[in-house]
């Protein structure tokens, strides 16, 4: 008897962020295939019976091929084992859910897909930036860096007549670079940015800078997030102190538990 695969985001970070069925799912899994983003925190609400297996891959660094992932989680459903693929954010939005997905199916594999918060989602209402506003941007572009050098300066140039948002997933550190094609986009030089570090943590940092200055922004620690547009002059200035949110993330589980009981 086949089991089931259930594509499950993680979020951003901050374990309280969790949806009630991922926690579910994570508490009753008889297998549980990490990314290597997902915060140690989720990873403790595992319970010691089900098999934990990091598959990620950070700064380049590749775990397991994504083949190999693929193999693992038909072999692993086929055994009769109910398999949690945990992807941080949202396993949807750059997750490769796509590809895992497709060799479920070609497998007759039973899967599931349980959003989650995605690291846009988070990282701006951290920083207490809205992606959207009614009088400045209609529109909201997500996009990795990784791959920004495949996209054409046309395409960049209508983000920048449209007065979109911005927001750059793994941007990296080559900001120079970064605000060059910004500018040659099209985007004004005083358009305002935020690196945002390791948001809905306790780590969480924030640093905004114009375009113009942006060659010049710290290298803050992975995973960040680069938000460009004129939403982010709405950004809290002491959204950079975060409280200690883990701490309280074991009564909040609990009566979440209790509820679904």
């Amino acid at each position: 008897m086949n089991g089931k695969v259930y594509l499950v985001g993680a979020g951003p970070g901050d374990p309280e962020l969790l949806t009630v069925k991922a926690l579910r799912l994570l508490r009753t899994a008889d297998v549980v295939l990490f990314d290597d983003l997902v915060a140690p925190e989720i990873l403790e609400l595992i319970p010691p019976s089900a098999q934990v297996q990091n598959v990620g891959k950070r700064c380049g660094t590749k775990t397991m091929r994504q083949e190999e992932i693929n193999f693992l989680l038909v072999t692993l459903a086929a055994s009769g084992l109910r398999v949690v693929r945990l992807k941080s954010g949202d396993p949807l939005i750059f997750g490769r859910a796509g590809e895992e997905i497709e060799a479920l199916r070609q497998s007759n594999i039973e899967y599931e897909i349980v959003p989650g918060v995605t690291s846009a989602l988070g990282a701006a209402a951290a920083a207490g930036v809205p992606l959207t506003h009614r009088q400045i941007s209609s529109t909201l572009v997500l996009t990795a860096g990784h791959r920004a050098s495949d996209n054409r300066d046309e395409e960049w140039s209508r983000l920048a007549s449209t007065k979109s948002t911005l927001v750059v997933y793994m941007p990296g550190h080559d900001y120079a670079e970064m605000a060059a094609r910004l500018t040659a986009a099209g985007f004004a030089e005083e358009t305002p940015c935020a690196i945002i570090s390791q948001a809905t943590t306790p780590q969480q940092q924030i640093h905004i800078a114009a375009i113009s200055n942006l060659h010049s922004s710290p290298r803050l620690a992975a995973p960040t997030l680069l938000v460009v547009g004129e939403v982010v002059k709405f950004a809290d200035p002491a959204a950079d102190l975060p409280e200690p949110i883990f701490r309280v993330a074991d009564n909040a589980f609990a009566a979440q538990e209790e509820q679904l009981v």
